[in-house]
């Protein structure tokens, strides 16, 4: 697991859980599969990797938060995807920070981050909404480290397989073309709407 470098370490999960919780980056799964890879590894140290990784994800979803405070409810289409953004303003409008409940433990394909930056433009209270966020985050990886203390050994053997790597080098190619072309998008979007308002 050389090639993952700088996130082997017991901050990795930090900086991979921030960027995961902005618009633009693009891994889905890497955040999981970094935790559970580092508490099968380390396991003295196992709970604290979901730590890092739930004040990672809070990290971002702060940026992600206030991008859509600043853009604001009428702003918002220019950063959220149309095909989002009725259902999920009617859902943070009728549930406000509760809305984060589920998507927050949930795995891709939840729109988490269209979700963040709807919060933000419909000015839930923020600590109703970090709270509940980091809450459900901390349970989310907690899961994935407990389940690596316990089955370490084979966790280990899997992930540490030739074939896995191969698995992992594919990843991070898509997560750096699916990064590249969501800032591309969402760059554009932005763009194309604020002339549309103008």
């Amino acid at each position: 697991m050389r090639y993952l470098g700088i996130f082997l370490t017991w901050w990795g999960p930090f900086v991979l859980g921030a960027l995961d919780a902005t618009p633009v980056f693009f891994m889905p799964f890497g955040i999981d599969a970094l935790v559970i890879y580092l508490a099968a590894r380390d396991q003295s140290l196992f709970w604290i990797y979901p730590i890092m990784a739930a004040a990672g994800s809070v990290a971002g979803a702060a940026v992600t938060f206030w991008l859509g405070h600043k853009a604001g409810d009428v702003g918002l289409d220019r950063m959220v995807p149309r095909r989002h953004l009725d259902r999920l303003r009617c859902h943070v409008r009728g549930k406000g920070a509760v809305a984060l409940a589920i998507p927050a433990i949930m795995p891709p394909p939840f729109p988490l981050t269209p979700l963040v930056m709807t919060c933000g433009a419909l000015q839930v209270d923020p600590r109703r909404f970090f709270s509940t966020f980091a809450a459900m985050r901390l349970i989310r990886f907690s899961i994935g480290a407990v389940l690596a203390r316990i089955y370490g050994r084979g966790i280990l053997r899997v992930l540490e397989s030739d074939q896995f790597r191969m698995i992992v080098i594919t990843f991070i190619v898509v997560a750096v073309v699916g990064t590249i072309v969501s800032t591309v998008v969402f760059w554009r979007n932005t763009q194309t709407r604020s002339l549309s308002a103008a």
